[in-house]
């Protein structure tokens, strides 16, 4: 056995988000020992990340510690911690910093990180959105701007204050765009004397031909045209090919910004590189149908991390809806093994897709239905409040959501953080 103190299997968990959290409480009652290993310790509803860093909701709404969430689960222990690497020979986890952890059974779900496609200097200039501390900072520069406006004598530099461009047409990308358009059109008008924040631009970019690709042509048309109806300018088939701290580039134009958010594209952790195993172009570990390592039956690799490519969907998305689905069926199959049953190869059971394109405006595809506008929004509302993992996190999401509803004025409007202009991407003249 992993742990000579346990006459039970150690089960090893390698992160706390959606993927690892579902196959550790999928494990409550077995006849195993669950050790779940996260550098942070708070598990994080990143669907909703968008709506801290606009200011929506507060970090608390959307995250719950780890500990409290599994403090009913006797079998399962929590270690803070980094995950430096695997050997795979020894059944060995070395973290950053502390003694080695040892393992029967591994379930590798370390998530992914914002990818910059070979340009990490833009990181800087253009943060991404996958951590609370990403969001803080996203809200930071995002409130900060309106402020250096409103100083700002010279016009032409005042605009430039007052440009937004979010990089990327996905999920994350189109309701950031949307939330930040309404916030600047609805929330802050009566609070500046100086400047019109309703003439915030907003400019959404995607490089591919639209936004909102995983959900067909004509909910991302109606998508494009609900953006557009609140002042959101839309860029089609236009890649970034320059960003510095005043302005980006698409092709030949340049835009002056003082402001750019990236949701253009993830990468896996390096975690899966150290493996020592064929990856595919993202870094994600290739797995077999059951979703174990090739060679390694007792090593499962879920959510981000894996490339599963083997039902007739395809390659699967880097969703929620996918790490939990295949944090359960991780832990299925090792529960199988124990019991000397075969394993079950994993299907995708798509639930659907949907995006808030601003108050009161949304786009959904369940099963063979589409639908829009306000229907769709009631629907992304209830359902993701029904995912968020505490009890307390629903109660406090409804009642913040229904106030900026009603009144249209987000609570959670506070610059934290540094606030030098000259150390970020928010430098002055």
């Amino acid at each position: 056995m992993a742990d000579q103190g346990f006459d039970r299997p150690t089960v090893l968990i390698v992160g706390g988000g959606f993927g690892g959290l579902r196959a550790a409480r999928a494990l409550a009652g077995a006849p195993v020992r669950v050790v779940l290993v996260d550098r942070q310790n708070h598990h994080l509803f990143q669907p909703l990340l968008y709506q801290v860093a606009s200011a929506t909701l507060s970090p608390a709404d959307i995250a719950a510690p780890i500990r409290h969430v599994l403090r009913t689960q006797g079998n399962a222990e929590v270690v803070l911690a980094e995950v430096a690497s695997v050997d795979l020979d020894t059944r060995q986890v070395q973290l950053r910093e502390g003694a080695p952890l040892a393992y029967d059974f591994l379930i590798l779900a370390a998530g992914s990180r914002s990818s910059y496609f070979g340009r990490d200097a833009w990181a800087e200039l253009a943060p991404g959105l996958k951590t609370l501390d990403d969001a803080l900072e996203m809200r930071r520069r995002f409130l900060l701007t309106f402020e250096r406006a409103e100083q700002e004598e010279d016009p032409e530099v005042r605009r430039e204050w007052l440009t937004f461009v979010i990089v990327g047409g996905g999920p994350t990308g189109v309701e950031l765009a949307g939330t930040l358009k309404e916030m600047a059109r609805l929330s802050l008008p009566r609070e500046f004397r100086r400047i019109r924040t309703d003439r915030a631009r907003v400019i959404l970019v995607e490089a591919g031909p639209r936004i909102l690709a995983n959900f067909g042509s004509g909910l991302s048309e109606k998508a494009v045209q609900g953006l557009e109806r609140i002042g959101v300018e839309v860029r089609l088939g236009q890649a970034i090919t320059a960003i510095d701290a005043r302005a980006v580039e698409l092709g030949g134009e340049r835009i002056p910004t003082r402001t750019v958010l990236w949701a253009a594209g993830v990468s896996a952790v390096p975690l899966g590189a150290g493996l020592g195993v064929p990856l595919d172009r993202l870094g994600r570990v290739i797995v077999e149908p059951d979703l174990s390592l090739a060679g390694h039956p007792e090593v499962f690799v879920v959510g981000d991390l894996a490339a599963f490519a083997h039902g007739p969907e395809g390659p699967l998305p880097g969703v929620a809806p996918v790490a939990i689905q295949q944090g359960a069926a991780a832990a299925a199959n090792l529960l199988a093994t124990l019991a000397g049953r075969p394993r079950r190869a994993f299907r995708y059971r798509d639930k659907g897709s949907m995006a808030t394109l601003g108050r009161g405006r949304a786009v959904a595809h369940i099963g063979r239905l589409s639908f829009t506008g306000y229907p769709a929004w009631l629907a992304w509302l209830f359902i993701h409040l029904m995912l968020l993992v505490d009890f307390r996190s629903r109660v406090f999401v409804f009642f913040e959501w229904l106030w900026a509803y009603l009144t249209t004025q987000p609570r959670a409007r506070l610059i934290l953080g540094k606030r030098d202009p000259s150390s970020s991407s928010t430098a002055g003249t």
